[in-house]
């Protein structure tokens, strides 16, 4: 039994801010605001997700 290659992630977080950022074009603003903005959409995901599978 060898360990998993699984990324590790924080509690409450889906896709980390390090990860996400790299997909995105270059930010020409403000880039706390946008990653402030993130991580509060990605947390809402995550709360939506353990929802759904302690609902059921």
């Amino acid at each position: 039994m060898g360990k998993e290659n699984k990324p590790k992630r924080e509690p409450g977080v889906c896709i980390p801010w390090e990860e996400k950022v790299k997909e995105l074009p270059t930010i020409s603003g403000d880039k706390e605001i946008v990653k402030q903005k993130w991580e509060d959409v990605d947390g809402l995901g995550y709360v939506y997700i353990w929802q759904c599978l302690l609902s059921f």
